[in-house]
């Protein structure tokens, strides 16, 4: 039997319970392991998005081409410090969306953005979408893909205005905790214009392998967009009645 009571405990979480002492201080190793788990965060917030890379992801995996947009921040500092500048588009991003508007809008428009861990949407964003594409009805040429640089959640809005979206899902690097710096969110709005509160949306948090793997997450939000179409709406009157289904299912 081990003579740490807690490490049968620490199996089952990331939590930092248990982590001993020596006099008034934590163990150099607890110690330690947290300075990395916050430096990792840290990197997470202030790291950019790789765009070219995620681009030729993109392209290689059969999606349309993306088009490439930023919001009004000039810089990640800025970007971290002016929240607002973040849910509207700049003047040449605004231009390119116009031009590339196709007659009659799209069913789906797809933005990928930073948000506050570029890391999140550089690992998880592909595997998501495959697995989004695999579930079910994908036409691609009615799905537009944007990647969006220094963008919040609301910069999908703008987006999906512009190109006259159906529906507008954001996936995006969610804030970074200390045992998830990683974690990748998706929010879902019907009928995307400027303006929509919160409330309006739907979100799917906590994508990542040691999270809410990407099959399931693609398997709640092919639901939620189903019924979103069906109901033409989003948000706290779109419950995710997903895996109720499931289960009345034969």
């Amino acid at each position: 039997m081990s003579s740490d009571p807690w490490l049968q405990l620490r199996r089952y979480t990331p939590a930092r319970i248990g982590l001993g002492r020596v006099g008034g201080s934590l163990p150099t190793h607890a110690l330690l392991d947290f300075e990395l788990a916050h430096a990792r965060a840290r990197d997470a917030v202030h790291a950019e998005l790789d765009v070219a890379d995620l681009k030729t992801q993109l392209c290689a995996g059969g999606f349309s081409e993306p088009l490439i947009v930023a919001s009004q921040a000039k810089d990640r500092m800025e970007y971290l410090l002016r929240p607002d500048l973040g849910r509207s588009l700049n003047e040449p991003s605004r231009d390119l969306l116009l031009a590339a508007r196709r007659a009659g809008g799209c069913r789906l428009a797809v933005v990928i953005a930073d948000g506050l861990s570029a890391v999140a949407p550089a690992r998880h964003a592909m595997p998501l979408l495959c697995a989004l594409r695999d579930e079910g009805d994908w036409d691609a040429q009615r799905v537009a893909v944007v990647i969006a640089q220094s963008a919040r959640v609301a910069l999908g809005d703008q987006i999906g205005e512009i190109l006259h979206a159906d529906a507008v899902l954001v996936l995006i690097g969610e804030r970074p905790g200390l045992s998830s710096p990683d974690s990748l969110g998706v929010y879902l709005t019907w009928a995307p214009q400027v303006g929509r509160k919160d409330a309006e949306r739907n979100c799917i948090s906590n994508i990542r392998p040691e999270g809410l793997p990407c099959d399931e997450a693609a398997r709640r939000l092919r639901y939620l967009l189903r019924e979103a179409q069906r109901l033409r709406l989003s948000g706290v009157a779109l419950k995710d009645d997903s895996e109720a289904r499931d289960t009345l299912l034969p």
